[in-house]
């Protein structure tokens, strides 16, 4: 798209209402005021923004005046505009998504009123529809719309070069030829590489329309060339990167092209890497799975989108897969390889109830999958969900992260008990810290099973765990910044006095998970009740002696005969001294 308009084009106008990361080895130009900054905010510190780097790879001559700044959601706002502003950028890109929309729109707003000549573009998912509706997309100059490779080079090159500014505040484009976007990887700092995720494509695009996604509206699937994809890495691997999180849609779509970036991996393995892709759940050939077989234990973890067990669901969301395969297929991942498996589950869509997502997640517990990723349903911008609004009832957040609030068939408070419900997993189960306390809850004919559906399901897992979720939002009050003891101690509390268990057991699992290989000391309430008899008699009696001692020592009565009531009271200092002793 060509943006250049009349030399007589007005500048734009000014009446619009912890430290970051930095790209390392890039030259910068300091404060020149042609230079360029592309930043945004990640959701932590171990992430890296991969778009940010395949912008920076394009802007080919202008890369000399470019410059990368990486923050995180939990920045200070002010901190952040300090730091922009002291770049000297002319320019300023934002990768927006849909965790950092919101602060994303505090910074942009923040940085015109303070120095309102400044040209910020935005780009991104989360502002490539809905554009013009969007305050975040109204408070910056410009926005691009879609794959900005080539885009934003244009854009900076007529600023910066010819001095020309775009007419149009929406920019979009033809998808860029995917065989002449320069590589990013190459601007993969040394410290992304020690401390950060090093994200890897080697493909974009989805072939599949599942309507909840922004995948759906991908016409086709395009691929890199393979050679110069994996020489990329070659490089990467050569300079320490161990581990690689695969962002394509759909890994093993193509068995030639995922076979060979396995085997790739699998020449290699002696150098401890690891490795994360997301899978297609029901497309797992023999050829793959030879390969695969070959993986020594948890160097391989497959994220594996099933989001509904209800065909019905499915279709109504318009997505296919087969059920019988996917059971197939976590069979033979269980029982005949080493992956680490990752489950998708996907809470209020259209059509279903808590009932249906049970008997969903109790299926996929059932297969034996390592963590179940709960996840509240998200409108993102753009995607035909929206389609379902009037038969369902569907009711969103207004603002980011855009979550369901409540559906035809499930309500505000279900959905509530069911955000809680995916918090309290992730810390019971999900994280690895509960391994034998999990088994506990899931003892057949434990615990509550009297679902809100009304049904008796006794031996659900999810009933019992939602019922223990119920017991956790009450003592806690909160899902996020509990401390582990804490957890421990509810769970002790509720596996022994709610349900019942032998207090033996407990103890035992959960000393079991709480020490584990950190070498924590027991805490006291996990304590066998005789040793902890048995160690508090050895320190009454110990702290006795040292009383004694200090009190002789001090004493001005020192060296003489102590009265006999002194000695009485040193001897039972834990003992109250009653009328009639006190006349003796």
């Amino acid at each position: 798209m060509e943006f250049k308009t009349s030399a007589a084009q007005p500048p734009l106008s000014q009446d619009r209402s912890s430290a970051a990361t930095e790209l390392t080895g890039v030259p910068l130009s300091g404060t020149s005021p042609k230079s360029i900054l592309l930043c945004t905010l990640n959701a932590r510190y171990h992430h890296s923004s991969f778009g940010l780097r395949y912008l920076f790879a394009n802007l080919k001559e202008l890369q000399p005046q470019a410059q990368i700044l990486e923050f995180t959601i939990s920045q200070n706002t002010k901190e952040i505009v300090e730091r922009v502003l002291e770049t000297g950028a002319r320019i300023v890109g934002f990768g927006v998504y849909i965790w950092n929309t919101a602060q994303t729109c505090e910074v942009v707003s923040m940085l015109k009123r303070v120095k309102p000549e400044l040209i910020i573009v935005l780009g991104g998912p989360e502002v490539s529809y809905e554009t013009e509706t969007q305050a975040l997309c109204q408070l910056a100059d410009y926005t691009i719309k879609g794959e900005a490779d080539f885009l934003f080079h244009q854009f900076c090159s007529q600023v910066i070069t010819e001095n020309f500014l775009p007419r149009v505040k929406w920019i979009s484009g033809e998808l860029p030829d995917i065989s002449k976007i320069a590589s990013a990887y190459p601007y993969y700092s040394d410290e992304d590489i020690r401390h950060r995720v090093i994200y890897v494509e080697a493909s974009r695009g989805c072939p599949y329309k599942c309507e909840y996604c922004l995948s759906s509206l991908d016409k086709s699937v395009r691929n890199f060339n393979l050679d110069a994809f994996l020489a990329d890495i070659e490089l990467l691997i050569q300079r320490g990167a161990r581990s690689f999180k695969f962002i394509d849609r759909t890994f093993n779509l193509s068995q030639a092209i995922s076979s060979r970036i396995l085997q790739f991996f699998l020449d290699r393995m002696e150098l401890g890497l690891f490795l994360h892709f997301e899978m297609v759940p029901d497309r797992l050939p023999e050829e793959l799975r030879v390969l695969i077989r070959k993986f020594p234990k948890g160097s391989l973890q497959f994220e594996i989108g099933i989001q509904t067990w209800n065909p019905e669901i499915a279709k109504l969301v318009s997505r296919r897969q087969d059920y019988a395969k996917i059971v197939e297929n976590f069979n033979f991942l269980k029982s005949d390889s080493g992956v680490h498996t990752h489950a998708d589950l996907i809470v209020g869509l259209p059509g279903e109830d808590i009932a249906s997502f049970a008997r969903g997640f109790d299926a996929v517990a059932e297969l034996g999958a390592d963590e179940i990723q709960v996840g509240i349903l998200k409108r993102l911008k753009g995607t035909p969900i929206i389609r379902h609004d009037q038969e369902w009832g569907m009711v969103y957040q207004e603002h980011s992260p855009f979550q369901i609030l409540q559906t035809k068939v499930m309500d505000f408070s279900t959905l509530q008990k069911m955000d809680r419900f995916s918090r309290y997993w992730d810390h019971f189960a999900n994280s690895g810290n509960f391994i034998q306390t999990m088994k506990l809850l899931q003892t057949p004919g434990s615990g509550p099973g009297t679902p809100e559906s009304g049904q008796f399901e006794m031996d659900s897992l999810f009933w019992k765990f939602f019922a223990f979720c119920k017991f956790l939002g009450a003592r806690h009050r909160q899902t996020h910044a509990i401390a582990l003891l804490n957890l421990v101690e509810s769970a002790w509390i509720y596996l022994t006095e709610n349900l019942r268990v032998n207090p033996a057991r407990v103890r035992e699992a959960l000393v079991q998970d709480y020490t584990g290989s950190q070498k924590r000391d027991i805490p006291r309430f996990l304590r066998d009740p005789a040793e902890t008899s048995a160690a508090a008699q050895s320190r009454a009696k110990h702290s006795l002696h040292r009383t004694a001692q200090t009190a002789s020592a001090a004493s001005p009565l020192a060296g003489k005969s102590t009265p006999q009531r002194q000695k009485r009271h040193l001897q039972n200092p834990a003992k109250p001294e009653t009328p009639e002793a006190s006349h003796v």
